[in-house]
């Protein structure tokens, strides 16, 4: 069987248009797809219903990437299950992390992609994640994000970015724990945990991490004046921010913990969650 699992909330709401373009697309490799909505079917339903050859393509963003990566974890599906994703979403940073991989973007196989995932812990929540654990600066982005949209108005993430750092976020002393060893860090901006490269739609943050390692990346930006971090942070969208060692570092590790002096957003995988003041990331042994 071949099953088309879309997500219509995805893309701003476009996720029908995603639906028929893929099913289109792909009726020929796939015949006889099955088409069905994934905000309104059960997963545990459906797990019990795939079976060894099956083909599942999944139609969304990193959101539903993300979504899709719990519920497979939650209710695990027998072995011999094709994973594909149909990338149809806003900032895709998954699809950006490989793009300089031999990989078809068009259609993903996700399957090696989802066998090893590291988790999060947020106060007594925890969840699987794909590409980033965002807390500082970048979570409180979405937060703000997240207040525009649901005004109905549009949402420029790198213009949020930029409003904050020119004087509306207050910049918090971190500690950062790295597989038992802790750094203390002053007026830190940004302290995401990161299993792939980028974040935000297209940013760079670390361009050394691989998501397939087994290991994590925190990268702290830190200290200097407004002016001098818009400059460098300017620079992530191509990875060229690493050469601001006076201000930026990386920690890399299978557990990181951070945690702020004063409570901040955060986001995981741009879903946000308010008034964080620590948080758990780490790949289990």
């Amino acid at each position: 069987m071949n099953y088309l699992l879309y997500n219509p909330l995805s893309n701003n709401g476009k996720g029908d248009d995603g639906k028929k373009k893929a099913a289109k697309e792909l009726s020929g490799q796939f015949p006889d797809l099955e088409e069905i909505d994934y905000t309104s079917t059960i997963f545990e339903d459906l797990a019990k219903d795939l079976k060894a050859g099956d083909n599942l393509i999944l139609v969304g963003g990193d959101g539903t990437l993300s979504f899709f990566a719990n519920d497979i974890k939650t209710y695990p599906v027998c072995d011999g299950v094709t994973y594909y994703l149909y990338p149809w979403g806003t900032g895709n940073d998954f699809v950006h992390d490989l793009k300089d991989k031999d990989v078809n973007l068009k259609l993903i196989e996700i399957n090696p992609y989802l066998e090893k995932l590291p988790k999060v812990k947020v106060g007594n929540h925890v969840q699987y994640f794909i590409n980033n654990v965002g807390y500082g600066l970048d979570g409180m982005v979405c937060e703000v994000a997240d207040s525009l949209k649901a005004k109905g108005k549009n949402v420029n993430y790198t213009s949020i970015a930029l409003s904050l750092l020119s004087g509306k976020y207050e910049r918090r002393n971190a500690k950062v724990t790295v597989d038992g060893v802790t750094k203390e860090f002053k007026e830190v901006w940004i302290a995401p945990t990161m299993n792939g490269r980028y974040y935000g739609g297209g940013m760079k943050a670390t361009p050394e991490q691989n998501r397939l390692s087994g290991n994590l990346t925190c990268a702290v930006m830190y200290g200097q004046s407004r002016l001098h971090t818009i400059t460098a942070f300017m620079g992530i969208f191509k990875g060229t921010h690493v050469k601001h060692t006076e201000m930026i570092e990386f920690l890399v590790g299978k557990h990181i913990h951070v945690e702020f002096d004063t409570p901040c957003a955060l986001q995981i995988d741009g879903e946000t969650f308010l008034d964080v003041k620590e948080y758990d990331a780490w790949y289990e042994e």
